[in-house]
């Protein structure tokens, strides 16, 4: 329930943040309404804040369902999460005055910059308020994919070849093309460094469409990341936990694509994509790739929760792990609740461990 008097009931309140000014805008919307549509009015009261396209922090008090269509817009009061450590509340602001609404734990339901890379983290790290997910460290480092495949290689987690580059170097495009076409060959994938949600990522085929999903990549990201074709299927993995407490979902998730890959469009808009939960796979693959989920989780500092997606050779049955989501999406057709919805627990539970995590987390720092 949404709420906004008496806190001395012994429930938690619970800041649910979503919106955002990324690429992943609407993602969230939809993760966000789905969130707090399974949230338990027994154990929580629930204080949505959405943050708009502009950057407007706004909270919100109307129906659920308009989260999800962005009219919740039209009918938020501006407010903010207080950086002040001893405050530990939102600052509704009302007609020139503030009041202060406590907070026992924030959940960040935010896609890509500005919400899932470390930056909306460290003014919840200055508020000393908990937050459900990943750290400072862990969620810039998992936001760009270039550092994350430096902590793979480092980790020998084998995955995909790759070259990397700063949008600014793309004036010297035809040594760049020529590089990619030496070492990684035709088809590959072109992604920009810092989206999610398949945003930005093109597969050329030859020098003239490279060309062309390079400076795409461009207007996303300023660093861009080329990646060989491996003809492979697309497998995705759950993990929660903190510390050296991490679990790995045993269900795992395979993905078929209606387009060539599993671009945006395919991925929310194209209703032939489909999911197969639990995926097919031998024992000694599954075993593979939680092993290695739980292992990436733990070199990029992990804590809470992430979606780990891998994809399995074709011609060798070869595990190559392929990337790290720290706050995955939980809309209707988001594998992350939905693997573990396969081992018994509803989005309910899964919500309340999560945040239980959070207050674990925050309780045992140092």
């Amino acid at each position: 329930m949404f709420f906004d008097g008496d806190y001395s009931m012994n429930k938690k309140t619970v800041a649910v943040i979503f919106g955002g000014q990324s690429s992943e805008h609407e993602v969230s919307l939809n993760s966000a309404s789905n969130i707090i549509s399974s949230m338990n009015d027994e154990n929580y009261f629930i204080r949505p804040i959405g943050i708009t396209k502009k950057g407007q922090w706004l909270i919100y008090d109307g129906p659920v369902e308009h989260i999800k269509t962005g009219e919740w817009e039209k009918y938020g009061t501006p407010a903010i999460i207080s950086p002040d450590a001893t405050q530990k509340c939102i600052l509704k602001i009302v007609g020139g005055r503030v009041k202060e609404i406590p907070v026992d734990v924030i959940f960040p339901v935010l896609h890509g910059k500005w919400g899932e890379d470390g930056t909306i983290q460290g003014l919840f790290e200055m508020a000393q308020i908990p937050y459900v997910g990943d750290g400072v460290l862990a969620s810039a480092v998992s936001m760009d994919k270039v550092f994350t495949k430096m902590i793979a290689k480092n980790a020998g987690i084998p995955q995909a070849n790759y070259l990397w580059f700063y949008t600014r170097d793309l004036q010297n495009c035809d040594e760049i093309l020529n590089q990619i076409e030496s070492k990684l060959g035709y088809p590959c994938f072109v992604k920009p460094a810092n989206t999610g949600s398949s945003v930005g990522i093109s597969k050329p085929h030859d020098r003239q469409e490279l060309k062309k999903a390079l400076l795409y990549a461009a207007q996303f990201d300023s660093k861009v990341i080329a990646e060989e074709f491996i003809d492979g299927r697309e497998i995705e993995c759950s993990v929660m936990g903190n510390g050296n407490d991490i679990t790995a979902s045993s269900s795992l998730g395979e993905i078929f694509p209606a387009a060539e890959f599993y671009d945006y469009d395919a991925k929310y808009n194209n209703e032939e994509s489909k999911t197969v939960v639990p995926a097919d796979l031998p024992k000694d693959i599954l075993d593979t790739i939680t092993e290695i989920a739980v292992k990436i989780f733990k070199a990029v500092d992990g804590n809470g929760l992430a979606r780990v997606d891998f994809l399995i050779q074709k011609d060798s049955n070869r595990v190559i792990f392929n990337e790290l989501n720290t706050m995955p999406g939980f809309t209707s057709i988001s594998m992350y609740p939905m693997l573990w919805e396969a081992e018994g627990k509803s989005k309910s539970m899964l919500i309340d461990e999560l945040i239980t995590l959070a207050i674990d987390r925050h309780n045992n720092a140092i």
